[in-house]
């Protein structure tokens, strides 16, 4: 099994769900580089355990995402990013780190949806919208509250997974969900939960795209 380029972040990227990132140590550039010439460029994203993005020595959980390159703006000394998360991907082995991370890794199966699921569905959004609204007055949101998702439900379950206003090990358990129920009622219970704590703080927030490109 060939290698996969693995780029370890402090946040976790969801299927269907754009990334923005800057690309700046010599390794990543390195990985860039050698993504780019394949055919269909991209590379895993994994959530740090311990430690941070830059210098290395980092300890990472094992349950991530493939990451899409769609746009890339180079620039004197770094490159500006747009991926967007594809195929969920578990960790069965990590190999080298030189000149980047690498790992062996294999396909987590895709949810599924069924129509029966749509009411709770259209719960989780309600419920996400009104909460992020709520972040991005009082603590700030990298979300925009009206921001546009995707008319597949299955895509959109995801991207309110991304957008819901929770910090990143709730995001990892979102997106180590084994069924589309037990994801849309886990992220209710959590984004209710998030709303009780937003409830005495203060802040602002800002923009971003849209989810349906």
């Amino acid at each position: 099994m060939a290698a996969t380029a693995i780029f370890p972040l402090e946040t976790v990227l969801f299927p269907h769900t754009p990334l923005a990132l800057r690309v700046f140590e010599e390794r990543y550039l390195k990985m860039l580089g050698a993504c780019l010439e394949a055919e269909s460029p991209s590379f895993g994203v994994v959530l740090i355990e311990r430690g941070s993005e830059v210098g290395g020595g980092d300890t990472r959980f094992r349950t991530g995402t493939m990451a899409r390159i769609v746009e890339v703006a180079a620039r004197e000394n770094d490159n500006e990013l747009l991926v967007v998360g594809q195929e969920r991907i578990e960790i069965g082995a990590w190999w080298d780190d030189e000149p980047y991370p690498t790992a062996e890794v294999h396909p987590v199966a895709d949810l599924t949806w069924d129509s029966a699921l749509a009411p709770l569905r259209d719960e989780a959004e309600k419920h996400v919208r009104r909460v992020l609204t709520r972040a991005a007055v009082t603590t700030g949101s990298r979300w925009d509250p009206g921001i546009e998702i995707s008319d597949d439900p299955l895509e959109s379950s995801w991207q309110l997974a991304a957008i819901a206003p929770l910090g990143p090990i709730d995001q990892l358990e979102l997106l180590r969900a084994t069924s589309l129920a037990g994801l849309l009622a886990r992220l209710i219970d959590l984004t209710l939960e998030a709303e009780e704590i937003l409830t005495a703080t203060s802040g602002g927030g800002d923009d971003e795209p849209g989810l349906t490109a």
